[in-house]
């Protein structure tokens, strides 16, 4: 039951939040307009509000104004001067005495004093305090009163300004303004959804063209649309992404091809001595010496290239640590040229010059990384000849220049730019011989990059090959 639940509101929320983004545009097109419209709506009623209430206020203090004026000067002592107009048009004037009973009114058809006393209402905060505001029959009056005494009697004088006229233009603007924003808001829907179909078309046809892109077609790409702009932008990108992933596809199709083939021949070695072994290695010890042999170096051969593809893998995956600490690289240097002294007697191995240096570095991955150039030479140089190294220190002490050089058979310049892709060999036919697999160089180039190490390759055929690494130092 409750995975049930669960399922159909899992359904609702993909029905209802996640939407095309045309729908949201229009959505959020709409939304906002709607907000401006009822914002501007509001703004113009309570300005008119404002407008209507300030303008009767400004009538009855003029008036106000002129009558008291009047009085208090003796011309308002004859009933000739409230009936020709003492006040403004609209405002009315009223007198009662101190019984309440009127002596005195400009329009006797207006509602009583007792009828507007009954709908007074709370002053509105934008109308005037010392006035009052009354609602009746769907009008409202603005109400002032002063006190004046004439030969000994107190009168009330009732200033009254109706707003009727202004309040039905104000309910008939407020209905128009609400058809307006209605039909507005319809309009910026459908003229949303319009807009956001036209804008996200090049971005449905970027969508078809990548659901028709699979492995076997990479070779498709988009077109550009000509305007320059974020969906041609995109555009690009997808198509250099494509490049790259295409590029990456062929080298993992060539690598998984050239692994295959590094495996299957020390296998077919393994298998062919295994084979013959079981055979005639019980009889013939010659044949059982050859055997294991044979068998023993080919399983060696195997473990390098496994651990070569593992280093590889590992670099790829950016799980290969790189654990760096002060190194004095003269030391390392001689180090190693010592251990390949050691080890190689065909060769004449030497180092010359060797300045003192300090660098950041792995010192693990920096003697690999000698150590895989070092290799090279010697495999790719023929008995007898000579492998040299030494380092120079900069003016500025900040590279160390290490130089390496072999008397050997050299790299032909079309094959210089690919020496250090993987599983790339000049001579493909010299791999039995020399054991290599077309990775070390790769590898190198790894360490190289992880140490900021520039490595510029010299070499011509039959002239031998120099390797120039620029390592930068630590400066104090």
């Amino acid at each position: 039951m409750l995975s049930a639940t669960n399922s159909r509101l899992a359904r609702w929320i993909d029905r209802y939040f996640y939407v095309r983004i045309s729908t949201k545009i229009t959505v959020m097109y709409a939304a906002i307009l709607f907000f401006v419209l009822i914002l501007s709506t509001a703004i113009l009623g309570i300005g008119a509000y404002i407008y209507f209430y300030r303008q009767a206020e400004v009538d009855l203090n003029r008036s106000i104004y002129h009558v008291m004026s009047n009085i208090e000067s003796g011309n308002a002592a004859e009933a000739k001067f409230w009936f020709e107009g003492p006040v403004i048009p609209g405002v009315i004037v009223r007198i009662t005495d101190g019984a309440g009973r009127v002596v005195l009114d400009t329009d006797a058809h207006f509602p009583s004093i007792e009828t507007i006393e009954a709908g007074r209402v709370t002053t509105p905060i934008w109308a005037d305090p010392g006035m009052e505001v009354s609602d009746f029959q769907g009008g409202a009056v603005y109400h002032a009163r002063r006190n004046i005494e004439y030969d000994g009697i107190r009168y009330q004088i009732h200033f009254l300004r109706t707003i009727t006229t202004e309040k039905d233009f104000f309910n008939s603007l407020q209905r128009l303004l609400f058809y307006t924003v209605a039909g507005c808001f319809v309009l910026a829907l459908l003229a949303g959804h319009f807009i956001s179909r036209r804008i996200l078309k090049p971005i449905r046809e970027i969508t078809w063209t990548a659901r028709s892109i699979e492995v076997e077609r990479l070779g498709r790409r988009l077109d550009i649309p000509r305007a320059r702009d974020e969906l041609s932008e995109l555009a690009r990108t997808f198509n250099r992404m494509l490049d790259r992933l295409q590029e990456g596809f062929r080298q993992e199709q060539r690598f998984v091809s050239d692994a295959s083939h590094e495996l299957r021949t020390p296998l077919t070695v393994i298998l062919g001595y295994s084979d013959m072994l079981s055979r005639w290695g019980r009889e013939d010890k010659n044949i059982l010496d050859e055997g294991i042999t044979a068998i023993r170096s080919e399983a060696e051969n195997m473990q390098q290239l496994i651990e070569k593809l593992l280093f590889l893998a590992r670099a790829d995956q950016k799980r290969q640590a790189v654990n760096k600490e002060a190194v004095e690289f003269s030391e390392l240097l001689a180090d190693t040229m010592e251990k390949m002294q050691t080890v190689t007697t065909s060769h004449e191995v030497t180092l010359g010059r060797n300045d003192h240096a300090v660098v950041s570095a792995d010192p693990v991955l920096l003697r690999q990384l000698l150590r895989i150039f070092l290799e090279n030479s010697v495999k790719y140089t023929p008995p007898g000849g000579h492998i040299h190294a030494y380092s120079i220190l900069s003016d500025d002490g900040k590279t160390i220049t290490v130089t390496l050089t072999d008397n050997g058979i050299g790299i032909a310049p079309e094959h210089q730019a690919r020496i250090f892709d993987r599983f790339y060999r000049v001579d493909s036919s010299r791999t039995k011989e020399t054991g290599g697999s077309g990775l070390g160089l790769s590898i190198a180039r790894w360490i190289a990059e992880r140490h900021d190490i520039k490595i510029a390759l010299r070499s011509a055929v039959d002239e031998g090959t120099t390797i120039t690494l620029s390592i930068p130092t630590i400066t104090e």
